[in-house]
């Protein structure tokens, strides 16, 4: 594990909302905690060997950005006209990917129809690719997100029309 993966491993448990994630492999144990807001996350590497502890420190600010994108109130007649549709949810944090691999069309486009158990899209988390199925019934209105963007837990993917 080189220090990127564990960079990114730091991102990911602060998005998650985790306070501690404890990760052991053969050579390397990682513990991470995350503060309250205002104080510093913690990133304890620590090898199985008999080296010293490193402590890397991360700015709880860093996700702030998204937190600030997340809460901004959409306009009144956008909200109206979404009512009537159904919103499929990323149900982790991950990279949004609607395609199985880049040499394979994509799972659903606007306009499909998909039926309950059919897959929509992939999120990768942590080298695994979860396949998202849809939950309902209906017409996909709209793709939310785009390919290979990083995604929040609950954050909005698809709009579907259920009628």
């Amino acid at each position: 594990m080189d220090i990127k993966d564990i960079q990114n491993l730091i991102k990911f448990v602060a998005k998650s909302g985790a306070s501690e994630v404890k990760l052991e492999m053969e050579d390397v144990k990682i513990t991470i905690r995350t503060g309250e807001v205002g104080k510093s996350e913690t990133m304890v590497y620590q090898p199985m060997q008999t080296m010293p502890v490193e402590q890397i420190a991360q700015p709880a600010v860093a996700s702030a950005p998204t937190e600030a994108a997340a809460t901004s109130a959409p306009t009144p007649a956008a909200n109206e006209e979404e009512s009537k549709y159904i919103m499929i949810k990323s149900p982790i944090i991950g990279t949004f990917y609607r395609k199985p691999s880049p040499d394979k069309p994509v799972f659903a486009e606007v306009g499909d129809t998909i039926s309950v158990g059919d897959v929509l899209c992939v999120i990768e988390a942590m080298k695994l690719f979860n396949e998202i199925e849809s939950e309902v019934s209906g017409k996909i209105v709209k793709v939310l997100v785009d390919d290979s963007s990083p995604v929040e837990f609950d954050q909005p993917l698809f709009l579907i029309d259920p009628s």
